[in-house]
């Protein structure tokens, strides 16, 4: 990460409110004063849900790059790289893109949140790209009134898995409301694409969009088997083998198998996508970190395994993977104060020798690593606190077999990326 890239979003943080406010004016006039520039994207598409929002964008835009397609894609929140948010054809935006196209927007004179800033960035400069087939644009907080629900007629929605999140922002705080907020509000000229969803959950939104006229694509469709150790995507035309040594949780084959069939029905062929699976990466979800700074400190014996998991369902995603391991498992925690980290943590009975806690750097809503390790330790685990990232590593290392799992936060996952 370049310190030009950390000062620059420092400085956009000052300028503009962190605060979530949904509503959708605000972004509206600056659209309209900017001339209506969304309207310009060829063939928007959403990516909406609670949790797999990143890996499902990533592993479609892989497939529909290597389709020789030219895609654009706006992603959030970033890991470490602010510049990382916007993917234009074949590169980040660059520091100087960013800067200018922030006076434009200034020069409407519109009062923006940070969120709704960096989505009119996006917008702007993927309407400057040439010959674009498709723009990706992942969703921020439910979808009712985010700042990315601007186009009437996008090319497909795609909803991934959905889950009890975001409570604070919702009346009733019910499950059934959270539903209502992402696909209550889809567009009914597209075609909508729900990924894997508990059975409740998975009925509640059929009952949400039964009056939707959008053609609907359910999870029914498709399915991802397991034969022995090896997985394979399977659908009435198809059967792909998953053949990757990056892609290790059954949530994120998940969300893998979701990009497959929406790519299909893009018209990517098959052995386009039996070719491009063994490529696809998803930094910061159940990644091994198999070098720099921070791998340096460990023992040989010993592995760093990274997840960006945050939820109730994330956690029980990477908990099932952590399962299959056959060493003892030490756990590296920091979270968010609004993620339900008791509940969170939970998830993890029995799994882990030690969780180590710590704060997350420069992060207002974090918990401090004392007040996770009362949590902790009401809950049973051995536990310790650590003023930071390096320490908490170091308490966690000796001679023993192990992997050292970090967890909790994509802010914190973002902090451990960038010092190693």
């Amino acid at each position: 990460m370049s310190v030009q890239s950390t000062n620059l979003y420092k400085n956009l943080q000052k300028r503009y409110s962190r605060r979530i406010n949904l509503d959708l004016n605000r972004i509206n006039k600056v659209l309209i004063k900017l001339n209506y520039p969304h309207l310009v994207l060829s063939n928007p598409i959403n990516i909406l849900g609670s949790d797999g929002k990143m890996s499902v964008l990533t592993s479609l835009k892989y497939f529909l790059e290597a389709n020789k397609k030219k895609v654009t894609a706006f992603t959030s929140p970033h890991l470490y790289d602010v510049r990382h948010r916007f993917w234009l054809k074949d590169k980040y935006i660059s520091i100087k893109k960013i800067q200018k196209l922030t006076k434009i927007i200034e020069k409407t004179k519109q009062k923006l949140t940070l969120f709704e800033l960096l989505t009119c960035i996006y917008i702007l400069s993927a309407k400057e790209q040439n010959n674009i087939s498709y723009n990706l644009v992942e969703s921020g907080l439910l979808f009712k009134k985010d700042s990315t629900n601007l186009w009437d007629y996008p090319r497909a929605q795609i909803v991934t898995n959905i889950n009890f999140q975001h409570a604070e922002w919702i009346q009733p705080k019910t499950l059934t409301e959270v539903c209502r907020q992402k696909v209550g509000y889809l567009s009914k000229k597209t075609v909508i694409y729900i990924g894997k969803q508990k059975p409740k959950t998975l009925k509640i939104i059929k009952n949400i969009i039964k009056k939707n006229p959008s053609k609907i694509v359910y999870p029914s469709k498709w399915m991802i088997q397991k034969k022995k150790n090896n997985y394979f995507f399977k659908n009435k035309k198809n059967i792909i083998p998953i053949k990757s040594k990056y892609i290790f949780s059954q949530g994120l084959i998940d969300n893998l198998g979701l990009a497959i069939q929406v790519a299909l029905d893009l018209g990517v062929k098959k052995k386009t996508i039996i070719k491009t699976i063994p490529k696809i990466k998803f930094e910061g979800r159940v990644q091994y970190l198999r070098k720099g700074k921070l791998k340096k400190l460990i023992k040989k014996n010993e592995e760093l395994l990274v997840d960006t998991c945050h939820s109730e369902a994330s956690a029980e995603n990477l908990y099932k993977y952590l399962k299959t391991l056959k060493k003892p498992l030490y756990g590296i925690w920091g979270m968010q104060r609004n993620k339900m980290p008791e509940r969170f943590i939970k998830k993890f009975k029995n799994i882990f020798q030690k969780i180590v806690t710590v704060t997350i750097p420069n992060e207002p809503n974090a918990l401090g690593a004392n007040e996770l390790k009362k949590i902790c330790l009401k809950n049973k685990y051995k536990t310790e606190s650590s003023t930071d990232i390096f320490q908490a590593i170091k308490k966690c290392s000796n001679f023993e077999k192990k992997t050292i799992v970090i967890l909790g936060s994509n802010y914190l996952i973002g902090h451990v990326l960038s010092k190693n």
